[in-house]
């Protein structure tokens, strides 16, 4: 199998986005999307000019024909994609709102579902392992005991083995028992790159800053704590021994000024944006702030998946200095505002 960029591993369902604001209750129509933390990943990558392949299972149904669709439409290699004729394909329900407010509804229909079927057994373990990266979350162990014996397989030490990235994405709701916490740092620990938010480290694990998360997780190559609002961390490992601490340099770079559309798939894009300027050997620094732009893309669109912006683009804003940083402001239509310049300035 050739290999690629990245591989995501996981479940992607239909998403059905609210045709206005108001409780789920109130909402008279909904438009089709899709989601999925891995194959969002895979998606805004394959979008930035990355080749990349989705591994998962979909029902033998018309939305595990659209998922398969609307993935491949990107760019994503979808061949490795399995159907499950006994299985549907998971879908959810959202409301308009920030889903960091209380008013902010999710109604998921994924129990049994086809993704939730995944095991050692019946998936492609080699197009799991085809990528210079594989990129893993936290839900997919969430799922079921297969899909947790998936991702221990994954994520052992093995020769060979792909660079193993680790979204936490610690979602209490989906565990069925109290060991999500400990199984997620078991995983974490076993990964290369791991990204995790200062606040569900601190649900999840009761650690209080990026120090303190990066001493639980002494393994991996590279800590990337996400700080919300604030800006995000990396911490890179100790390998030689002249750093103060054990838990390696630390090099932060605060968040964007971004006019919000909504407040979903932005972690999602930061991973990609991350990812991609790693695969591209740019430093820690540019690796944050190409996440930030992502991240950026995303906030300002109303769905989960946002057009990156082109690469020259990118690269322009993240050699800023510090202060043009600082300044910088984002809002809806930025990451087409380079092309239409061009297009301007080529308009007799």
């Amino acid at each position: 199998m050739d290999t690629v960029d990245v591989v995501a591993l996981g479940e992607s369902m239909v998403t059905f986005l609210p045709s206005r604001p108001g409780r789920l209750a109130d909402v008279p129509s909904f438009e089709r999307g899709i989601g999925g933390a891995e194959s969002n990943v895979a998606c805004v990558l394959a979008a930035a000019g990355h080749s990349a392949r989705w591994v998962g299972r979909v029902g033998a149904d018309g939305f595990g024909d659209h998922l398969v669709e609307a993935i491949g439409a990107y760019g994503v290699d979808v061949a490795s994609v399995r159907r499950d004729p006994a299985r549907r394909t998971g879908i959810y329900f959202r409301t308009a709102g920030d889903r960091a407010t209380d008013a902010h509804e999710v109604a998921y229909y994924r129990a049994g579902s086809a993704a939730s079927a995944m095991t050692v057994e019946n998936v492609d373990l080699d197009a799991a392992r085809s990528g210079r990266v594989l990129h893993l979350s936290g839900i997919t162990a969430a799922l079921s005991g297969g899909c947790l014996d998936l991702l221990r397989e994954l994520t052992a030490p093995r020769a060979g083995r792909p660079l193993v990235s680790f979204d936490v994405n610690h979602r209490p709701g989906l565990w069925r028992d109290t060991d999500g916490p400990r199984v997620l740092l078991e995983l974490a620990r076993g990964a290369d790159i791991v990204f995790v938010g200062d606040d569900e480290a601190r649900q999840a694990w009761g650690l209080h800053g990026a120090r303190a998360i990066r001493e639980a997780l002494p393994e991996p190559e590279i800590v990337v704590v996400k700080q919300g609002r604030g800006g995000a961390t990396a911490l890179d490992k100790d390998t030689d021994g002249l750093c103060e601490d054990a838990t390696g340099t630390a090099t932060f770079v605060p968040a964007l000024n971004v006019d919000v559309v909504a407040a979903v798939g932005a972690g999602d894009a930061f991973a990609a944006g991350f990812l991609s300027a790693a695969l591209r050997g740019l430093p820690v620094r540019d690796r944050l702030r190409h996440g930030h732009l992502m991240a950026a893309a995303a906030l300002t669109v109303p769905g989960d998946l946002a057009a990156p912006p082109a690469r020259d683009h990118a690269d322009r804003l993240a050699a800023l200095d510090d202060a043009g940083w600082g300044t910088l402001r984002l809002g809806p239509g930025w990451t087409e505002a380079d092309a239409r310049a061009e297009e301007e300035v080529r308009t007799p």
